[in-house]
């Protein structure tokens, strides 16, 4: 009687876990996403030395914080990829900002090395997406079967160096100013979200952005 009591107690407790976290959902998708930094999102540099992706002319811009090296960016990318694709009017900005140490910044260093070659959007898609732990051998055969001219590469990243090391630091004084305390940070706008979301989160955020705008 007691065992039977405490099962039915357990299924219990499980239900109400259940509805709490879908309550928790619900709630969650109704509220308004984003903070608006305000005037401090003119901030944000958008001049020649940021890589972008999308349509010039597009209704909406999308500035990204990221490290090739940060579990949250990595788990973020394919929602805000397939969000940005599905909606064919966003254009991405990316801020390289590698805070996870020497390994990040190489990494970010050769994607921005890539840019005249023309294949930083390949590039960045494989720093993404690829599992292995980030290395020289790992970093050259993904630019070389992206396409890419490693030596062409290498070479751009060590005359380049002290110009990089600065738009580094630029896009980290950007962060900050807009209150970014860590990756990853997606700009819509004037309006902010930090960490790892959804697709529909993103929509959700395009959707907001673009009405907060025409306010």
């Amino acid at each position: 009687m007691a065992t039977a009591f405490g099962r039915r107690q357990a299924m219990q407790a499980g239900a109400l876990m259940a509805g709490g976290y879908i309550v928790g959902q619900v709630l969650r998708r109704n509220a308004p996403i984003g903070r608006d930094v305000g005037p401090a999102a003119s901030s944000i540099d958008f001049e020649e030395g940021s890589p972008i992706d999308g349509p010039i002319g597009a209704s909406l811009r999308l500035v990204v914080f990221s490290d090739y090296r940060c579990p949250a960016c990595r788990r973020a990318y394919p929602a805000q990829a397939e969000a940005v694709r599905g909606d064919g009017d966003v254009l991405v900005v990316h801020k390289e900002w590698p805070i996870f140490g020497a390994a990040s910044e190489k990494a970010a260093s050769l994607a921005l090395s890539c840019v005249e070659q023309g294949i930083y959007s390949a590039v960045h898609r494989r720093l993404m997406t690829d599992g292995r732990a980030i290395g020289d051998g790992m970093l050259r055969e993904i630019v070389t079967s992206e396409g890419g001219d490693w030596k062409r590469a290498t070479s751009w990243m060590a005359t380049h160096d002290r110009s990089t090391a600065a738009q580094l630091r630029a896009n980290a004084r950007q962060a900050f100013a807009i209150g970014l305390t860590g990756t990853p940070g997606f700009l819509a706008g004037s309006l902010l979200v930090m960490g790892a979301i959804e697709v529909v989160d993103f929509k959700r955020l395009f959707s907001r952005a673009r009405a907060h705008t025409e306010v």
